[in-house]
């Protein structure tokens, strides 16, 4: 007789979430180890509330499908688990008797993986803890990179690029593109691509410089009086001088982290009733995370990747440990997988190297020669005329 598994989903999805799911799915089919292979229904609160989706006998034409299909198959949350809330946990993970358990996400979840796996181990619990990474925000440490990163970047380039081409095609107004990841700015980077692929003005803004608003408007105000038409990309977390976010709606989320909102309109507003130049906010929001066309095959391949190697790993007897992405990229990509020590990657944030921020507004080559392989290749070349 085999041992139980069970995944859960932590934070918000990726588009490629789902495809480790897969990778989870079939490695413990392929493994002839496991007897049932459980998923929490939304989450830790499944765990909580011993609510569990049996994927055991699933049709194998439904797995395959999960690297095509946005969000979360199984659901997600943002509860962050307090110190009352692991004694019923583990009553969970006992009355289904889970010999691995794996959780699939960010910071947060590592963390909640970590506690998890410490308790177990001091209640003699015979439990397997592994974490897969899954963050578009692309602030784990130790990993090279985090699956859902590379489809987000792909994302922020592509649509980046296309308003900055419509941006040049009607200069009469500024346009001002939001995008997220909350206080790092690995996605908005990527906006940036608009600069390397088009010949619009760019102007990008991360969170890790604060921004003074007189220089952001009196640069913004050169670039758009060259005539060529302005793109302002810009993170959802950015802060001012007072490290005070631009824009806040005053929300914390379920992990205690301050909800952004309206930063692109903001700055809009500001441009038109400062330097009277029209302004237009974009804002694709949960689009940027969820979007199927636009995932990096890399991306998917790697996510994919990560959640076979996290089971092998806890087949293996593996325990307290992340899946983590080393990678190579020169003559040519590659990557492979390692295992970090869940004490190294929770609640531990890595921000958009400062090097890599050029003048305050602009991204160096650097941060392309890193991203460019994650996001999957094959930009388009666009007939550039004027």
């Amino acid at each position: 007789m085999g041992m139980n598994i069970l995944v859960a989903h932590g934070g918000g999805p990726t588009a490629v979430i789902n495809s480790s799911l897969q990778g989870v799915i079939e490695a413990a089919r392929d493994s002839g180890r496991v007897d049932r292979i459980y998923a929490a229904r939304f989450g830790a609160e499944g765990i909580l509330k011993g609510d569990l989706i049996d994927l055991t006998h699933i049709p194998a034409q439904t797995v395959t499908r999960l690297g095509h299909t946005p969000a979360s198959a199984i659901g997600s949350c943002r509860r962050k688990l307090e110190d009352a809330d692991y004694p019923q946990v583990l009553e969970t993970l006992k009355a289904f008797n889970i010999g691995c358990f794996f959780y699939n996400g960010g910071n947060d979840s590592m963390d909640t993986c970590c506690k998890i796996s410490a308790l177990a181990r001091r209640e003699g619990l015979d439990l397997r803890v592994l974490g897969i990474p899954k963050t578009m925000d692309n602030d784990l440490e130790v990993t090279d990179h985090c699956p859902g990163f590379g489809s987000a970047a792909r994302y922020a380039a592509l649509s980046a690029s296309e308003l900055a081409l419509d941006a040049s095609a009607l200069p009469i107004h500024v346009v001002v593109l939001e995008l997220m990841g909350r206080n790092t700015g690995w996605v908005t980077a990527a906006g940036a691509m608009a600069a390397r692929l088009t010949d619009c003005q760019v102007l990008t803004y991360l969170p890790e410089l604060p921004v003074d608003t007189d220089r952001m408007l009196a640069d913004i105000e050169a670039g758009y009086a060259r005539g060529k038409g302005l793109l302002v990309v810009v993170s959802e977390g950015i802060c001012g001088t007072d490290g005070k976010p631009l824009a806040d709606t005053g929300i914390v989320d379920g992990f205690g982290h301050t909800v952004p909102g309206g930063t692109a309109q903001h700055i809009s507003d500001l441009i038109m009733r400062q330097l009277h130049i029209k302004s237009r906010a974009e804002k694709p929001g949960l689009l940027g995370r969820a979007s199927i066309p636009y995932v990096s095959p890399v991306d998917r391949a790697e996510a994919y990747a990560a959640g076979r190697y996290a089971v092998n790993a806890a087949l293996r007897g593996e325990s307290g440990s992340m899946a983590a992405i080393s990678a190579c990229r020169e003559p040519e990509y590659s990557s492979s997988l390692f295992l970090a020590p869940l004490e190294q990657v929770a609640n531990a944030e890595k921000k958009f190297p400062l090097e890599w921020i050029v003048d305050g507004n602009r991204i160096s080559d650097a941060f392309f020669q890193y991203a460019m392989p994650l996001m999957g290749g094959n930009f388009p070349e666009y007939a550039l005329l004027r």
